[in-house]
């Protein structure tokens, strides 16, 4: 058996070692808050681009195209191989890019800048991935 002097050494020994962790604020309001002000207006402006590449670039251009950002009135946009790119940019200085600045002017957009690169993975014969790097 065990005499109380050393239960109590043990109880203050245990007691001290304990690492005492402070209750941190509620993590759901700054979320709330960092949605509003970061993710919304964001989704709102690239939505209104993306609603108008949608409707005005031919669908079988599109489906070779990804919208990457948005950022500071600039749209980049990527495409997957050389001849497309090469039409695409046809289309745009052809007058597609004055019709894309137009009907996006509420949503900020002065500048549509390609570049090429693929935004999934493939095989032969397999079908298209995402990729999410």
């Amino acid at each position: 058996m065990r005499d109380s002097g050393a239960d109590n050494e043990l109880k203050r020994v245990f007691a001290a070692k304990q690492v005492r962790q402070k209750a941190g604020e509620p993590l759901g309001p700054q979320m709330i808050d960092f949605f509003h002000q970061s993710v919304r207006k964001r989704q709102g402006k690239f939505s209104q681009i993306a609603d108008a590449w949608g409707k005005l670039v031919p669908q079988t251009l599109s489906e070779h195209c990804a919208l990457e950002s948005f950022s500071r009135g600039t749209l980049i946009v990527l495409v997957d191989s050389a001849s497309h790119l090469y039409e695409l940019k046809q289309l745009l200085l052809a007058g597609l890019q004055q019709q894309l600045l137009l009907a996006c002017k509420a949503g900020g957009l002065r500048k549509i800048s390609l570049k090429p690169g693929r935004w999934y993975e493939s095989a032969e014969g397999q079908p298209q991935k995402l990729r999410f790097d």
